[in-house]
């Protein structure tokens, strides 16, 4: 079959991937957007475009997906059930693909409480699981939620998010299962900090055998201070930051401590990459687009392979 887009050929054939997120804008400026994306051409083979990220409002995941495209820069659309019924929802599915939109991250979101607009009306018609199956069903049998039909169905990569160290541990691979039988085809997870713990996680998904089923991209974080790391470790939730990253950052003069962001990065990128059934790895610099290329460069992910959206390959998944 067919790769629906560049990134689903390349981890069909069996390539690492490398992903990286966009930092959301808030100007109405497309150059704003294009600026940003253009530090990050060569050096990954897709771009998220987050979705009011944090529960801060910044410019849509579909329009800035959309800006992607025009520049030939592939994207991957983030969509989140926290703001949207299931009607605006999948007008969003089929506007993106209308717009050259192939890959998506279906997700939660996190909650108001997180952001700057505390008081608004979370939606949550359908939680994330149903809108994976809902995606899954707009492309395999072309048709809504409602069971109408499609005059033309979407082609889409679909993914969903995963967070290994979220309590109770042993809960999340069973999470991550039932994701991919929704339709999941490929899983971002939260940012890893702890290679051994991720390394059981994902033992623990190889004995359910989805190895052969889904592709895994750990999401790396690249810390550019002490401080950050600190803020992450104390006030993001769900996120396990060790104290020795904390502490290697504290104990490095404040001069130099983006630079050593950038070598734990790197060794976490080489550390996970030799754990069985991972995938490639999702690269994320806060607002920070050029870290993201100095750690694709230092952790010898560079050049990027290139192949054909098209192209016919093989794999399962």
């Amino acid at each position: 079959m067919p790769a629906p887009s560049r990134l689903a050929g390349l981890l069909r054939a069996g390539r690492f991937v490398v992903t990286a997120e966009l930092t959301s804008t808030n100007s109405a400026d497309p150059e704003a957007t294009w600026r940003l994306a253009e530090v990050l051409r060569g050096s990954v083979d897709a771009v998220n475009c987050t979705d009011n990220t944090g529960a801060h409002v910044h410019m849509s995941s579909l329009a800035a997906a959309h800006l992607l495209v025009e520049k030939g820069i592939e994207p991957i659309m983030q969509l989140t059930v926290r703001d949207r019924n299931r009607l605006a929802l999948q007008a969003d599915l089929l506007g993106a693909a209308a717009l050259g939109v192939r890959n998506i991250v279906l997700m939660s979101g996190d909650d108001v409480t997180a952001g700057d607009h505390p008081e608004a009306r979370r939606i949550y018609d359908i939680d994330s699981m149903q809108l994976i199956e809902v995606a899954a069903g707009m492309r395999d049998r072309g048709v809504y939620l409602s069971g109408r039909k499609l005059e033309q169905a979407p082609s889409f990569f679909i993914g969903a998010v995963e967070n290994p160290f979220a309590p109770p541990l042993e809960f999340r691979p069973l999470r991550l299962q039932k994701k991919v039988r929704a339709g999941a085809d490929f899983i971002q997870t939260q940012l890893v900090f702890d290679a051994p713990l991720f390394t059981r996680f994902m033992s623990i998904v190889g004995d359910l055998g989805l190895l052969d089923k889904v592709f895994i991209i750990p999401s790396i974080g690249i810390p550019r201070s002490a401080r950050s790391a600190r803020y992450m470790r104390e006030k993001v939730p769900g996120l396990h930051v060790p104290d020795a990253v904390v502490d290697r950052l504290e104990k490095t003069p404040p001069a130099r401590q983006s630079q050593e962001g950038i070598q734990i990065a790197v060794e976490l990128v080489k550390a996970v990459r030799e754990i069985p059934g991972v995938a490639g790895v999702h690269l994320i610099g806060i607002k920070w687009e050029e870290g993201v290329v100095q750690v694709a460069e230092a952790a010898g992910l560079l050049p990027r392979p290139t192949v054909s959206p098209l192209a016919t390959v093989g794999g399962s998944r």
